[in-house]
């Protein structure tokens, strides 16, 4: 079975009710975790515990935490990624980029454009599709059972770059402890319009499901909705209306980087959901607007790669780490900005 840590995602999903329940009137003040565990077959306290910090139980139609004492009446829902409909997953014969894989672990370079899980709309064509046809595959020749691949954490559909998998559930808790601590390694490249005032510095605040449109998230800097995040950053280059940047991670919230970004006034270039596909920086030139047209064809999806991730081996202990550059697309589009900086600064001199 493929479970999920849902504590450190950076992945777009829409969540599901797989249950429900109307407290009784006679029920007494009761925390949830407890009452939950009386309800809910074959699950442990720390996993609705990590449910509830990941935001996926929600009473009265508001996200709480696990010390939440239910009262009479109170609507819980607990929420999960996947949908409730059940559906085989099939092993799909996909090219993966692998960059290391041992009896533990695999880590890949996910190009743009793939869906880590099968959901809705989803159903094949998948990072997990392909992992468990590759399992099977080396299984088979080692006569061994096939096994599943058990999510860590995830990336956009539409963002590149390094993404590390478990093979088995306790790899994938001491994994997730690590993310749970803070104490892996992200590094992220990204392409944001305007140009950054300061070299580097640390954009800090909470991160919720937007209340007016449950795709995208934003950031609530008063009050207790949303989780903390935190996420560090640094000019690479600069090109005048748009610069390129890294991130690092200290948290891993669903859209941080994207979302952070925004929130600072550097929205990510060519990101649909949150009006990067827009000319947001720049002149009233028609050259200009041709221009930022085919930079959109050259790289048609937000310009966000995963650079590097850093960890501890779950079982050796042994510290890993991994880097892939930009891809093409993404490349070409800084080559191309690079150039028409350049080209700018001699017309203006």
């Amino acid at each position: 079975m493929m479970t999920e840590n849902n504590g450190a995602q950076e992945e777009e999903q829409e969540l599901y009710v797989h249950y429900r329940f109307i407290v009784d009137k006679g029920q007494g003040l009761l925390r949830i975790d407890k009452f939950l565990m009386s309800r809910i077959e074959n699950v442990s306290r720390s996993k609705i515990q990590q449910a509830a910090d990941a935001g996926n139980i929600l009473v009265n139609e508001k996200v709480i935490k696990s010390s939440y004492k239910v009262k009479p009446d109170d609507v819980i829902m607990v929420m999960m990624s996947q949908p409730v409909r059940e559906f085989k997953m099939i092993p799909e014969n996909i090219p993966l980029d692998i960059l290391y894989e041992d009896k533990y672990l695999i880590v890949v370079n996910k190009p743009a454009g793939m869906v880590v899980h099968p959901a809705y709309a989803n159903y094949n064509g998948t990072l997990v599709n392909a992992l468990l046809y590759h399992f099977q595959k080396a299984n088979k020749n080692a006569n061994e059972v096939v096994s599943a691949p058990f999510l860590v954490h995830r990336i956009d559909k539409d963002t590149s770059g390094v993404l590390l998998i478990a093979k088995n559930e306790e790899a994938q808790m001491k994994l997730g402890t690590q993310f749970y601590h803070h104490t892996i390694e992200r590094k992220y490249r990204a392409l944001v319009w305007g140009d950054v005032k300061e070299d580097k510095g640390i954009i800090e605040g909470k991160i919720g499901r937007s209340l007016k449109n449950r795709k995208v998230y934003t950031v609530f800097p008063n009050g207790e909705y949303g989780k903390e995040a935190i996420t560090h950053y640094k000019v690479v280059e600069r090109f005048g209306y748009v610069t390129l940047v890294e991130c690092q991670l200290e948290t891993g919230r669903t859209h941080q980087i994207r979302v952070h970004l925004k929130y600072m006034g550097h929205t990510l270039f060519n990101d649909e959901n949150y009006g990067g596909n827009e000319i947001l920086k720049g002149t009233t030139f028609t050259k200009y607007k041709q221009f930022v047209k085919n930079c959109f064809k050259i790289c048609p999806r937000q310009a966000l790669h995963a650079k590097s991730l850093g960890f501890d081996h779950p079982v050796t202990g042994e510290k890993l780490f991994f880097e892939k550059p930009l891809p093409e697309d993404f490349s070409e589009l800084i080559i191309k900005w690079r150039n028409y900086a350049i080209h700018k600064l001699q017309q203006d001199n």
